[in-house]
């Protein structure tokens, strides 16, 4: 493990402690921060081609391998293999992605890969064995603090069943014993380090999956005390953000919002298709016999027909990554530039669209007033005015978006808010917590 932070936690005021992890299990990537004996933080690093990242993706592939008797066995992998492993032979692997954004619906129990059966917690085993793996093992006898989202994702989400689901998970890694922070606190952790007095902080957390908000009063030590004041949380972020951008740009031209015909009548080409690309990993789904064969009976009478097929071989093909990463990167694209080109190609269909910054914000203007209402609720939950807020600290890659920091520019004033350490801070800060509960 390499890549030091400056981040400081009251081990680094002579208390002895032993090996101390933060392990941020997140919806799109997760991360392994180490506390060390100089009470610095250190983030694991991988191997993604020719670049060397602190952050792991959180993906799964399976796939059937035939043994020299004909025997097929199931294997799989995690992270950059898992990917690697999916993109070359897609058809005959199955991908599995945000998978923390079941953790707390009772709905989904288990899944079958293959044939076999796997219980949510044993997926999210496997992911974190291969995190672990990947990084060089973890330590024997570690304190792990694991991060949780103060409101996990879904409209009927059980948080408690989330977090009893995260805990299951890391059973079945081997970690039987983790302590369990909120990924929003953890990051006011990392950021009270760099403060030099006493201070009443918000912090905005933006997952893949969920967004986070807490407030919290930092009192400076030793021993430096912490305490709650509010929280509030939104199961939405940078997903949804990426889910406007191909409901604007990319499903029309696989035929939403046009018409079909039956018995004379024009009907519209049924939107519940399209909503599937709201999370892409539902887009396996529409690979069923039925669903297929309904797209190919609405193309025979379509005004687009040739849409629609796209759409289907969209789907038969399992060229959602492909196009989810085309996506994401425009949307990283639009943080730094008032416009970008959205490219995307895939069997015979072709796609060069212009985006610009000011449509993107006006498509996501609903999820911006849903992170200002939890703003509003983690505000009533602490009983304080936005004047008694001293600093903001944002982090996650919805953060840098501009449309979403200026939301908290506007409100607490350009001069309170920074961010930093977007991908990391939350693991660096559950570090910092676990060194800071065994020195109690």
């Amino acid at each position: 493990m390499s890549s030091p932070h400056a981040a400081m936690g009251r081990s680094a005021m002579g208390a002895s402690v032993g090996p101390v992890l933060g392990i941020d299990f997140g919806t799109t990537n997760s991360v392994i921060a180490t506390l060390q004996p100089d009470g610095s933080v250190t983030t694991a690093r991988y191997a993604v081609g020719r670049e060397v990242l602190d952050t792991f993706r959180s993906v799964l592939c399976f796939w059937t391998e035939h043994g020299a008797a004909g025997r097929a066995a199931t294997r799989h992998a995690a992270g950059p293999r898992a990917i690697e492993a999916y993109l070359e032979d897609p058809l005959a692997s199955r991908l599995i992605m945000s998978i923390k954004s079941y953790l707390a619906q009772r709905s989904l129990m288990e899944t079958r890969v293959f044939g076999r059966s796997y219980a949510l917690d044993q997926l999210v085993g496997l992911l974190l064995n291969g995190l672990f793996d990947s990084a060089g093992g973890l330590p024997q006898g570690a304190h792990i603090v694991a991060g949780r989202p103060v409101r996990f994702v879904g409209e009927t989400a059980d948080d408690a069943l989330g977090e009893a689901r995260l805990r299951d998970g890391f059973r079945a890694a081997g970690q039987g014993r983790i302590q369990v922070a909120l990924e929003p606190e953890a990051a006011g952790h990392r950021f009270a380090s760099t403060l030099d007095g006493a201070a009443t902080v918000l912090v905005g957390d933006f997952g893949g999956g969920t967004s986070d908000f807490s407030i919290l009063r930092f009192e400076p030590g030793p021993p430096r005390r912490v305490a709650p004041l509010g929280h509030a949380g939104v199961g939405i972020a940078g997903d949804a953000l990426d889910y406007r951008i191909i409901d604007h740009v990319v499903s029309p031209r696989f035929g939403k919002g046009t018409s079909y015909q039956i018995m004379g009548k024009d009907l519209p080409v049924p939107p519940g298709w399209y909503a599937n690309f709201a999370r892409w990993h539902r887009l396996s789904l529409m690979r069923a016999p039925r669903t297929l064969r309904e797209i190919e009976e609405v193309a025979r009478t379509a005004d687009h027909p040739e849409r629609l097929h796209h759409l289907i071989r969209f789907i038969e093909e399992e060229a959602g990554y492909a196009l989810y990463q085309a996506v994401s990167g425009a949307k990283a694209a639009l943080s730094r530039a008032p416009s970008t080109t959205l490219r995307f190609e895939h069997e015979g269909f072709r796609l060069e669209e212009e985006v610009a910054r000011a449509d993107f914000e006006r498509w996501i203007a609903p999820e911006l007033a849903q992170f200002e209402a939890a703003v509003d609720r983690a505000l009533a939950d602490a009983g304080l005015r936005e004047g008694e807020v001293d600093r903001v600290f944002l982090t996650g890659g919805t953060s840098l978006v501009p449309a979403v920091r200026h939301l908290f520019e506007r409100r607490f004033g350009p001069e309170r808010v920074a961010g930093g350490s977007e991908f990391v801070s939350v693991a660096e800060g559950l570090a910092l917590i676990g060194a800071e509960a065994q020195d109690r």
